[in-house]
């Protein structure tokens, strides 16, 4: 028997963010759907200019969002779903404390 704690390789792309053409993968797929339901409904010139405008710009959104924080859309959906329990922020109509003049 050895002294030495068993040692397990972890390989570091097990733990990396699924990320598609920089950009967290569920967003790309959706911002390709987009332009092709834009040029499928103009069925144009007009159309297919619009869908590739579209996704390049999409695209390039998406993939600085994925370099800044490859799992920020995670933490917005978060952010989101927790809003109505956390108020940190303070805003002009609310409530004050009252506190005793003699306090200490």
């Amino acid at each position: 028997m050895a002294s030495s704690p068993r040692e397990v390789v972890f390989h570091q792309s097990a733990n990396r963010p699924t990320l598609l053409l920089g950009g967290d993968r569920e967003l790309v797929l959706f911002s390709i759907a987009i332009p092709v339901l834009i040029f499928f409904a103009l069925m144009s010139v007009l159309g297919l200019c619009l869908g590739l405008g579209f996704w390049i710009a999409a695209i390039a959104v998406l993939s600085r969002m994925g370099k800044a924080d490859p799992m920020l859309r995670h933490v917005y959906l978060r952010h989101i779903r927790y809003r109505p329990y956390y108020g940190a922020q303070s805003f002009r109509g609310s409530p004050t404390q009252f506190i005793p003049v003699n306090w200490r």
